[in-house]
């Protein structure tokens, strides 16, 4: 079926276009900046498998690994500043519950209708915030080596690495931003959106850069489109749920969509009125063995709608791992290449990449790029 829109790959290819033509590339030979991969590997929070989620060397790593984009989850500080946290709660994946001089901003608060308690970044200054030192958010199962050594990024920050390392390695890196809690933050006085869309108006890189922007949330993807038009460099993802959950603004508009009407052949249809792609949990997609490997009825229908499909999130440790693509070295291993000819990381990507995927994000983006890859 003919696709109609621009797939993400085609996104991509525009901007190894345009590097390529800055960048005086050699007059003889393949040119590998008009080059794009047939799927698109998501650093998810970074190289996050190996360093501390959300910091600017777990990017750098990440794109190092073969990142064809990393995804930023951006939150708000209380002067107003976009930064890089999973959430906006950080007393696990910072020191902040460590510093005595901010004991006191420990509060509890009502998050997306739940309850939560430990400190947040609207109760901090930028300045305040880059006082902290990031952590290992599971030290249950990966390495607190390098807890202590690195700042919260802000978004500019994150934006001049990247287009510092795609000038520096001649290829296209892409940013996929994440919208954490938009409805919270706009009834604090701390929308995100238009921060975020003046963000990367100001750099030169992403004006041209393949952007997706992505939220849980609906309404603020609807208002988004309204002003991003089809057709540039910044595109919009829709994130799934669980199928009994709902994006939080339709709970708070007093009629709740479950994520499970979102992701059937109507609602995807409306979806796709208002975003490029889709991004359920890995698990939804439910496989079904084919004669040349593996098909998704989601995918299939996403598809028929016109969208896109980038699942998440793929991680090497047999903890996360589904149980047949697990081994008997135990929930905290990383089950990678080794002795083993197809370790299951490995083939849980390719079983999903043969029913479809346009993209998927990852914590371990070498395995992800070894998997698209072939390696």
């Amino acid at each position: 079926m003919t696709r109609a829109h621009v797939p993400l790959r085609a996104a991509l290819l525009g901007v190894a276009l345009w590097l390529a033509g800055c960048q005086n590339p050699p007059k003889s030979g393949p040119d590998p900046m008009a080059e794009t991969p047939e799927m698109q590997v998501i650093a998810h929070r970074g190289a996050s498998a190996w360093l501390p989620e959300h910091t600017l060397a777990a990017y750098a790593r990440a794109i190092a690994d073969g990142a064809d984009a990393i995804e930023p989850d951006l939150v708000m500080t209380r002067d107003g500043v976009l930064v890089a946290r999973h959430e906006n709660e950080i007393s696990g994946t910072t020191d902040v519950a460590t510093r005595p001089e901010f004991a006191a901003r420990k509060a509890r608060r009502q998050v997306d209708g739940e309850w939560v308690e430990g400190w947040f970044t609207e109760d901090f200054s930028l300045a305040e915030l880059k006082t902290l030192r990031a952590r290992e958010r599971l030290p249950q199962l990966r390495s607190t080596a390098n807890d202590g050594r690195f700042e919260v990024p802000t978004f500019d920050e994150i934006v001049a690495l990247v287009a510092a390392e795609s000038a520096a390695r001649g290829r296209m890196i892409g940013l996929v931003p994440e919208i954490k809690h938009p409805t919270y933050f706009a009834g604090l006085g701390l929308a995100m959106e238009q921060r975020l869309l003046d963000a990367l108006a100001a750099h030169e890189y992403t004006r041209r850069a393949p952007v997706l922007i992505q939220s849980f949330e609906t309404a603020n993807l609807r208002a988004l489109r309204a002003v991003v038009p089809r057709g540039g460099n910044i595109r919009l993802l829709q994130l799934v749920g669980a199928p009994d959950q709902a994006p939080y603004d339709t709970v708070a508009a007093g009629a709740p969509v479950p994520y499970a009407r979102l992701v059937s052949p109507e609602g995807l249809r409306g979806v796709a009125a208002y975003a490029d792609a889709i991004g359920p949990p890995a698990p939804m997609l439910q496989l079904q063995p084919r004669g040349d490997g593996w098909r998704s009825a989601l995918v299939d229908a996403a598809h028929a709608s016109g969208l896109d499909v980038v699942a998440y999130t793929f991680r090497p440790e047999n903890h996360f791992l589904g149980p047949p693509f697990q081994d008997a070295a135990g929930p905290a291993a990383r089950n990678e290449p080794g002795s083993r000819n197809e370790p299951g990381s490995i083939r849980e990507i390719r079983s999903y990449l043969s029913a479809g995927l346009d993209a998927f994000f990852t914590d371990d983006p070498a395995l992800g790029r070894a998997a698209v890859d072939g390696r």
